[in-house]
């Protein structure tokens, strides 16, 4: 009995110092943000300063009480290579209900006023479309 209890302490010591054992990759630290909300406006396609096409939208989730609703409003920028998926996005109207995935940093610059600004970045890993909004009557003014 004293052996088989010797053997399991020395298996049991072993894998505790086995770190990350499932991968033999080194630990990188991830900042991951997930968004479910609708889409300000339709997204817009821009030029970075090096050339490289960004599109850009923002979304807005609401939170608090019914009689005292807030809104949270999170910029979004997606590097969708031409094709099919950059049109579908482009294509989004303004109140669609999106879930996005993205990588999220923050960034601190000067303002134009000189002082210390910082903000929040999204670059969108993935989009869901999840509803779309409900198609108008005519009723927009032109």
């Amino acid at each position: 009995m004293q052996a088989i209890r010797s053997s399991l302490r020395t298996r049991a010591a072993a894998s505790a110092t086995t770190a990350r054992s499932f991968s033999s990759s080194p630990a990188h630290s991830v900042a991951r943000i997930i968004i479910t909300g609708r889409l300000a406006a339709e997204p817009e396609i821009s030029a970075t300063s090096t050339g490289q096409d960004v599109i850009k939208y923002a979304v807005g989730t609401s939170y608090g009480p019914k009689d005292n609703r807030q809104t949270s409003w999170f910029r979004v920028a997606s590097f969708q290579p031409e094709g099919p998926g950059r049109d579908y996005l482009l294509n989004l109207p303004k109140g669609t209900l999106v879930y996005v995935e993205g990588d999220a940093s923050m960034r601190v610059y000067d303002d134009a006023e000189g002082k210390k600004t910082s903000n929040l970045s999204i670059v969108q890993r993935t989009l869901e479309v999840l509803k779309r909004p409900n198609p108008t009557n005519g009723d927009e003014t032109q």
